[in-house]
């Protein structure tokens, strides 16, 4: 079975309990969730969600299929790597005391990173990016002590002139 990173894009009402009933949908049909997210659009009453998951040609189909049948969803879309935009926000807090501080630096300069917070000990470090620049970066600072991190999900838009359309 090829199994493969997915990224679906919706545009749902903007109203409560929208978001429990995609993922209620999701985990009733047993399709793993990796990574979520959810924004206003430019019309106050359209969110966004962002859902990145893993799975075949087959559960694709399904996860859109079955999305798109949820009165709430006005378009579904799985989103081609080569056609859309798609970033990610990482924050990492690295243990750099006087020392270390250079080398985080230096790594952090090399992938565009920012440092955004200086401590005696720890530095915290903002990248925006493709999902696989986020991977690479987290591949070479792991090297060092990451105290914590967290990463924001990916979020998407078609490239160009294309876009979502409501239903």
């Amino acid at each position: 079975m090829d199994q493969n990173r997915q990224v679906v894009s919706m545009l749902v009402d903007n109203h409560s309990g929208v978001l429990a009933r995609v993922s209620s949908l999701f985990a009733r049909k047993g399709f793993n969730i990796d990574s979520l997210t959810v924004s206003a659009t430019n019309d106050e009453k359209i969110s966004r969600i962002t859902i990145t998951t893993t799975g075949d040609k087959n559960t694709l189909h399904q996860i859109l299929s079955q999305t798109g049948k949820l009165i709430e969803v006005q378009c579904v879309e799985a989103m081609d790597p080569d056609d859309s935009i798609q970033r990610e926000l990482l924050l990492v807090k690295i243990k750099a005391g006087e020392k270390m501080r250079n080398v985080v630096t230096s790594v952090s300069d090399i992938f565009k990173a920012n440092v955004v917070d200086l401590s005696v000990d720890s530095m915290v470090v903002e990248l925006t990016g493709k999902p696989s620049k986020i991977d690479a970066f987290l591949t070479v600072i792991n090297e060092y002590e990451v105290i914590e991190m967290c990463r924001t999900g990916v979020t998407t838009m078609a490239r160009g002139s294309r876009v979502l359309e409501k239903i």
